[in-house]
């Protein structure tokens, strides 16, 4: 909307407004906009939560520490989605059709979410959505965001290839190379195409969903994926820089690096009323729209890989509840005290904020290392 009003219509006449067709100045523009947002709203949203009793329902059998925290204000997700959405809205171009695909992801995922939240808080246990449920209606997300990428790629506007870590001229095409591009399996390779999407943007939402379950945890590792999947998207859609690295390129996609500038900037305001000890709880509708939201900015800027880097601790968090649960299903013995992996270290006499702050740590490092290899090719 600015974009539009200050770049395209008032640029030509006044010289000053061309800072506005930079994408790093809108970047850093919409991620100010988004903190700003978020904490200005934070209170009142806190105070309405509050009065309408959305308070936290805590699993029993969860760490006995988590018991005190039971009543916090839940559903804080809406003041992220607020946050990246508002921003998002006003910084970015909005003929850009990635963006809108990002925010339809965001927001699909975000309403899945906002239903099981509703549905613990009028339950009044930790009982939402059961897990068939939100599954499906994840994948049907995911369904819908493939039919628009199929869309866009129908138009020339989006390429299937896959950038791989290391390698400079190896580009799977996930739709064609798949299945050696005969015609005959045309219909397995789309469904091998939908279902390669739906572990991506599943995974990344319920990775985020897993680690949020410590005060300032899971959005402190949103904090720096974000960042991380900024940069990429930035150099992904400037053809210099796609040039020198050896990625596949996406004219357009560097918008996108102002929709995880903004994820950002909104995850640092929610940071400032959920750090430790938190005054509000951000809910399934946070942690699976921000997932959701990442997991789309991959698919989309062909980073699918180095996804797994980028959020290094989510995929941990996933593999410790996966593992724990094969484990005791086939042999009847537990790997870990409790998962998800925070959880055991709580039970091994972890202080929370030791976990949150060590977590962070490998978070960071992991993200490092996801950008150190664009050049390590």
């Amino acid at each position: 909307m600015l974009y539009w009003l200050l770049y395209e219509k008032l640029f030509p006449a006044i010289g000053v407004f061309r800072l506005f067709g930079y994408v790093t100045f809108r970047t850093a523009f919409a991620s100010l906009t988004a903190l700003v947002l978020g904490i200005a709203l934070g209170p009142w949203l806190i105070r309405k939560l509050r009065e309408f009793q959305i308070g936290q329902h805590i699993r029993e059998d969860g760490p006995k520490s988590h018991q005190k925290k039971a009543g916090t204000p839940t559903m804080g997700g809406l003041l992220i989605v607020v946050s990246i959405v508002a921003p998002t809205l006003l910084w970015t171009n909005l003929r850009n059709p990635y963006v809108w695909v990002a925010l339809f992801a965001l927001l699909s995922f975000g309403a899945i979410g906002f239903c099981d939240d509703f549905l613990k808080v009028k339950r009044m246990r930790n009982l939402g959505l059961s897990v068939r449920k939100k599954f499906l209606l994840q994948a049907l997300a995911a369904l819908i965001v493939g039919i628009f990428l199929l869309a866009l790629h129908a138009r020339g506007m989006y390429s299937t290839e896959m950038n791989v870590p290391f390698f400079k001229n190896f580009r799977p095409d996930l739709l064609i190379d798949s299945f050696l591009a005969s015609p005959w399996t045309y219909p397995l390779a789309f469904v091998f195409y939908f279902l390669f999407l739906s572990v991506v943007l599943v995974g990344a939402a319920n990775g985020v969903n897993l680690a949020d379950g410590l005060d300032g945890l899971a959005i402190g590792l949103v904090i720096i994926a974000a960042g991380a999947m900024t940069v990429l998207a930035y150099t992904s859609g400037h053809a210099e820089f796609a040039r020198y690295l050896d990625l596949a390129r996406l004219p357009g996609a560097s918008e996108l690096a102002i929709f995880c500038g903004a994820m950002t900037g909104a995850s640092l305001a929610f940071l400032w009323y959920n750090a430790h000890p938190a005054e509000i709880f951000m809910g399934d509708v946070g942690s699976l729209s921000l997932g959701g939201g990442l997991g789309t900015v991959a698919v989309l800027i062909k980073q699918e890989i180095l996804l797994l880097f980028v959020g290094g601790v989510f995929v941990i968090e996933c593999l410790s509840v996966i593992l724990q649960v094969s484990s005791f299903k086939t042999r009847g013995v537990r790997i870990f005290k409790m998962a998800p992996l925070h959880h055991h270290f709580e039970a091994i006499g972890w202080h929370e904020s030791k976990i949150i702050v060590r977590f962070w740590v490998v978070g960071i490092v992991m993200a490092l290392f996801a950008l150190t290899t664009l050049k390590l090719r």
